[in-house]
């Protein structure tokens, strides 16, 4: 069986109206059993994560499995950007997929996969599925800007759990922290005290990363908080990992485990557009959306909003 699955054409939206494109039309699909990236010209890659096992493992709510399909979906619907004087190339790579391998393969099938992007210095968006494929995005990432890699994870839970009880969506940042400690900038952003053991927090900090609570976000402001974290960062390269349910549950209701409290997407997109600005942000990954749980498709759609502003944003800073 193939690793990847291709998107489904169908969901390469268009209007067939040269004064009115859609994103579906700066889409190239990656054929099936394409054994080479480097044949292809692109902006961004698009990889899909369709696997919720993690979450499962970790005692959430499944559902996840379908986010990268419903992603697309919205998102190839978008037109470009109106400040925009140009049209992105995308290549999508389809859906990693093989749940007849274990989990262990399937993420380091996945790192093997971004680790390629990476070193063709090409950017990237994933979608999940679980948490835990925020492993095979970060320490890609890593393993190739050692000592100049800045990660940071917008989220209410740590995601560092230990792996002693095996692999799910509760543990991506304590693999990332073990492998490449001292290797790597980290901070958590929006961190929620409901969700979250001082234990883990205490063993995140000994790693060297950075904790910044939602409580803090709020006093301080999300934007004013990422400057104070970034500043003499500016030439390292950085990669955003987004676990969907740092978002308040009003915005962002269809995930594994949502709450009232949490980050505010007028507040994000300004700290997006900000740090795309000042900072070469390199990769990002949206996890945890989860179709089932969702509310009139909002966090869906809420996905495709942030990957529409991280495209656009660096396509226009060029």
């Amino acid at each position: 069986m193939s690793w990847l699955h291709p998107t489904d054409k169908h969901l390469l939206f268009t209007k067939n109206d040269k004064e009115d494109p859609r994103l579906g039309e700066c889409v190239q699909l990656l054929p099936k059993g394409e054994p080479s990236l480097d044949s292809h010209e692109f902006d961004f890659a698009l990889l899909g994560y369709p696997d919720d096992e993690g979450i499962a493992l970790n005692g959430g709510r499944v559902g996840a499995q379908n986010a990268p399909k419903e992603i697309r979906t919205y998102l190839y619907k978008m037109t470009p950007h109106l400040a925009s004087t140009k049209l992105p190339k995308i290549l999508d790579l389809g859906d990693l997929v093989n749940r007849e391998k274990p989990i262990e393969e399937r993420h380091a099938k996945g790192r093997e996969l971004i680790s390629q992007l990476v070193k063709m210095n090409k950017r990237w968006i994933s979608f999940g599925g679980g948490h835990d494929y925020g492993y095979c995005d970060s320490t890609a990432f890593v393993e190739n800007h050692k000592g100049n890699a800045v990660v940071i994870n917008f989220d209410a839970h740590m995601d560092v759990r230990p792996t002693d009880k095996g692999l799910n969506s509760g543990t991506p940042f304590h693999r990332l922290l073990q492998e490449f400690s001292g290797q790597v900038d980290f901070a958590e952003v929006g961190i929620q005290n409901q969700c979250n053991s001082q234990a883990h927090i205490a063993w995140a900090r000994s790693k060297g990363a950075e904790i910044i609570t939602l409580d803090q976000v709020n006093e301080n402001g999300l934007l004013n908080s990422l400057k104070d974290y970034l500043r003499g960062k500016e030439g390292k390269k950085v990669f955003l990992s987004v676990d969907i349910d740092a978002f308040t549950s009003n915005e962002a209701p269809g995930c594994s485990q949502s709450w009232t409290t949490g980050l505010f997407t007028k507040d994000f997109l300004e700290a997006l557009q900000w740090m795309m600005k000042n900072h070469d942000i390199r990769g990002m990954g949206i996890y945890e959306v989860s179709p089932p749980l969702d509310s009139d498709k909002r966090t869906c759609k809420l996905a495709a909003l942030i990957s529409h502003n991280f495209i656009f944003g660096l396509l226009n800073k060029g």
